[in-house]
């Protein structure tokens, strides 16, 4: 099989497996990363295919959808990988990347780096910010049934990683959690351009969000 019969087949059974996913981290969302990753790449020296593969499986089995399990999204990507009959060196980083792409709180210390990780994490979190950001941010949220926003409740910049994984603070708070602090963690050139950008559509949304909460106009 060639490499790219790989990634189409890897496109089909991702579609597959995120039917009816939550908004926020469907095939579209895979999509839109793997998209921007093949274009910041274009500027690294990587391995395409594995930035491909990683980026096609990031979220495949997303632990907030599976009960905080990190385990399960590994585990998913590798059967599949294995089931193609590809090198174990390959599976190995793919499942490398898949464990550690993900934020999970401001504490949390990445175990793991390489070139095609940088990538990845850069498009994954290009995706988390602007406008595509802010949609899937309130998405979530709603998917959660959690508050808007609530003055009483400040954002909580100190969490413990498994603080932040249960944490239900209203949808605002993310903002200043996660969301705000991405751009200064991107790893390439290319994500740090797009980044600043975004980031600055964010803070223009909040400006505005808190003016029409208080009935300012």
């Amino acid at each position: 099989m060639t490499q790219d019969q790989i990634i189409d087949k890897t496109i089909d059974f991702v579609k597959e497996t995120l039917s009816g996913a939550e908004g926020g981290h469907d095939w579209f969302h895979i999509q839109r990363v793997f998209t921007n990753a093949k274009q910041i790449a274009s500027d690294e020296e990587v391995d395409i295919f594995i930035v491909s593969l990683g980026a096609l499986l990031h979220d495949i089995a997303d632990s907030k959808f599976h009960n905080g399990d990190e385990t399960v999204g590994p585990k998913v990507a590798s059967d599949f990988l294995r089931s193609l009959q590809l090198e174990e060196n390959v599976i190995d980083h793919v499942v490398h990347i898949i464990e550690n792409i993900s934020f999970k709180g401001g504490n949390n210390v990445q175990k793991f780096k390489s070139p095609e990780l940088d990538v990845i994490q850069d498009a994954d979190r290009l995706d988390a910010i602007g406008a595509i950001g802010i949609a899937r941010c309130f998405n979530y949220g709603g998917f959660k049934n959690r508050a808007l926003y609530d003055p009483e409740i400040a954002p909580n910049l100190k969490m413990t990683r498994e603080e932040y994984k249960n944490s239900t603070a209203p949808t605002i708070n993310h903002f200043y959690e996660k969301l705000l602090l991405l751009k200064d963690k991107m790893n390439t050139k290319a994500g740090k351009r797009i980044a600043e950008q975004r980031h600055v559509f964010m803070e223009e949304f909040l400006e505005q969000f808190y003016r029409e909460w208080k009935g300012r106009h």
